[in-house]
């Protein structure tokens, strides 16, 4: 939790609403301090040995035993638009708490992959559509927990829109001036939406 003033009040909210109330200065150090939170909390014990881990800097533990250090590792999870034409592919997943909300085709990198292949890959799976053209849009630590995202654009290529693995309800082809429900910023996924809206890609 994160202590805020809203309309003058103290009040303590979670870390993705605090965006709306903090300078983007000190919403990034409350994202490192939650980073950092969550992997003292998760790395209290050696995994070599068992023995209790001592601080060994900022961002690291070490086990004073055996010597081991550890640092917070980082999961990587890609998202992608997909444009068709004038068009750009929205899904739902079912992992979505808002049961409205339509968002980007996303996932995290497997062992041995690129994070275009990667993109690639999910966009099958989900959708069964095969896209060309995959470029890079931005990055964002995600710390909930220990995500960083990766966002790119892709072009559709071919094929018809089946949810093939189970994780998504349904999705869609959406035009600027048709679309549902979004997801809420500061997520990566609306910011690639919006400049897609504004033509920026």
């Amino acid at each position: 939790m994160v202590k805020v003033k809203i309309n003058g009040e103290e009040r303590e909210v979670g870390l993705r609403e605090a965006w709306n109330y903090l300078p983007p200065d000190e919403y990034r150090r409350e994202v490192r301090r939650a980073e950092l939170e969550h992997f003292r909390n998760t790395h209290r014990y050696c995994g070599i040995c068992g023995r209790p881990t001592e601080p060994a800097s900022e961002i690291s533990v070490k086990c004073p035993d055996c010597g081991r250090e550890y640092f917070p590792a980082l999961s990587p999870a890609v998202l992608v638009l997909v444009r068709d034409g004038e068009r750009a592919l929205l899904v739902h997943a079912k992992s979505f708490a808002r049961p409205e909300m339509f968002a980007l085709v996303a996932g995290f990198v497997e062992t041995g992959e690129s994070l275009e292949e990667c993109v690639a890959r999910e966009v099958a799976e989900e959708t069964t559509l095969k896209i060309t053209n995959i470029h890079y849009f931005g990055s964002q630590s995600w710390p909930f927990p220990s995500q960083l995202m990766v966002a790119f654009t892709a072009d559709y290529e071919n094929g018809d829109v089946r949810f093939a693995d189970g994780e998504l309800s349904s999705g869609s082809w959406f035009t600027r001036e048709s679309l549902p429900p979004l997801p809420t910023l500061p997520s990566l996924s609306r910011i690639l939406i919006d400049a897609w809206i504004a033509g920026k890609v």
